[in-house]
């Protein structure tokens, strides 16, 4: 994994701690494969809230019928990179 990569998860990690109030696991720990539905518990409007914070953070859109493939945070980031890295 590259740096910038990382640099991406440990973001996106602090955003989903932060956004859905998560204690005790700080950003460097956040698995990034751990499954937010199954795993953590998290329904559709804190996904919501999630995804409002990575739109403005990274200046893209997520399209809503999106929300579904964004289960864990390295999802979240290849999403991220593919809608960087992909001409409007």
């Amino acid at each position: 994994m590259s740096a910038e990569d990382r640099t991406m998860i440990v973001r996106i990690a602090e955003i989903v701690i932060d956004e859905l109030k998560l204690q005790d696991i700080t950003p460097e720990a956040f698995d990034p494969g751990l499954d937010f539905v199954d795993e953590l518990g998290i329904d559709s409007m804190d996904l919501a809230t999630v995804v409002l914070v990575l739109q403005d953070e990274y200046s893209i859109t997520i399209d809503e019928d999106d929300y579904p493939k964004l289960r864990n945070i390295r999802l979240i980031a290849d999403y991220i990179t593919q809608k960087i890295n992909t001409p409007a």
